[in-house]
């Protein structure tokens, strides 16, 4: 320090001090947050239902066989197995029923026999009664000899053809093309007719049951394309095939049945949500980054002079492919921030720059 700094007083040696200090000081800006912008913009958006519901089989096919007392010898397929129609399923123990069927078969061959006898005695009959050689009632005898023999010959026919129907039911054939969906018979098991033993599911078609409320419900018509996620997250496509005519009468619901030809890791069963489509929707949109969750109501900012941004509130509708319906709140030539939206406050300056595809810092 100089000597004519030193002979200052005290309070103008202060004040020079301070000044310097002040001058080396460095100067503090207010900062603002990098984000990007963008205007609505009108676009057509697939509108949707959605709704949960389970899959089932579009026809469950309850199997048995139709004789009691028989022992099963065989069960041919499993559960997961497809078949087609008329293939063998199951076989039971035949010893019984072909015995049967050999007895039939004697007894058949036995009125054969006495039906040539009779027709013989018949035709004796007849020239003897002609000839009056014999009374008129022995000949009538002979000739209704003929038509008893006729009559147990027909009665013995048909047993052996129910004999031969039972020996058919000893084996249980597939009534459709279907998969095999449930097993409850194993050999050695003694059956009853009329218990089910296998389960099919015809043709292998399986259907999505989905409950709607009577309001949507009366929206949806035969035809109208249903979108499911299976349990891998593959998309499974599928129809309405029909529309439950009449409501539950709790739950004020009905039900929608959609065909699944391709139902893909979907098993009967399984409880899957999904989507009917009901056609496309023009809508004025916004890209789902700008969209803010708060206190459980969705907003915006809107980017207003001088690059402050207002929080707003607002309505939403469909969202698909990165967009989002705006239904009300915002109007056709604001812009909104997109990215960096979600560390906005109302009232913050911003600073725009172009859109870099992710959410800014």
């Amino acid at each position: 320090m100089s000597l004519r700094t030193a002979a200052l007083p005290p309070i103008l040696l202060c004040l020079l001090l301070a000044a310097c200090a002040g001058d080396e000081a460095p100067a503090t800006a207010p900062t603002s947050l990098t984000v990007s912008v963008a205007t609505p913009v009108q676009a057509s958006l697939p509108r949707r239902i959605t709704a949960s519901g389970s899959i089932a089989a579009w026809e469950q096919m309850a199997l048995g066989v139709e004789l009691s007392g028989q022992r099963v010898a065989e069960v041919l397929v499993e559960v997961g197995d497809t078949v087609k129609a008329g293939q063998p399923l199951l076989q039971l123990d035949t010893r019984s029923l072909q015995m049967e069927l050999r007895q039939a078969e004697a007894v058949l061959a036995q009125a054969d026999a006495n039906l040539v006898v009779a027709s013989a005695n018949a035709r004796r009959g007849e020239i003897l009664k002609r000839e009056r050689l014999v009374a008129a009632s022995e000949a009538d005898q002979l000739i209704a000899g003929e038509l008893t023999a006729r009559a147990q010959r027909q009665t013995a026919q048909a047993q052996l053809e129910n004999a031969r129907l039972r020996l058919g039911f000893a084996t249980l054939r597939a009534p459709d093309d279907g998969v095999i969906s449930q097993r409850l018979v194993q050999p050695g098991q003694v059956v009853q007719a009329g218990v089910e033993m296998l389960s099919l599911i015809r043709d292998g078609r399986l259907e999505w049951r989905a409950e709607l409320p009577e309001a949507e419900l009366i929206r949806i018509t035969p035809g109208v394309e249903v979108e499911l996620r299976g349990p891998d997250g593959a998309a499974v496509a599928g129809r309405v095939r029909a529309v439950s005519p009449s409501l539950n009468v709790q739950s004020r619901t009905g039900v929608v049945y959609a065909d699944l030809p391709q139902p893909g890791a979907l098993r009967a069963g399984m409880y899957a949500q999904g989507d009917l489509v009901l056609g496309n929707l023009p809508a004025r949109t916004v890209p789902d980054q700008a969209i803010v969750e708060r206190d459980g109501y969705r907003y915006v900012f809107v980017l207003g002079e001088g690059n402050v941004v207002s929080q707003r509130r607002v309505e939403l509708g469909v969202r698909q492919d990165g967009l989002v319906q705006v239904l009300d709140g915002l109007e056709a030539d604001e812009q909104v921030v997109v990215e960096g939206a979600g560390f906005l406050s109302d009232g913050d300056r911003v600073r725009v720059v172009a859109a870099t595809g992710g959410p800014a810092g």
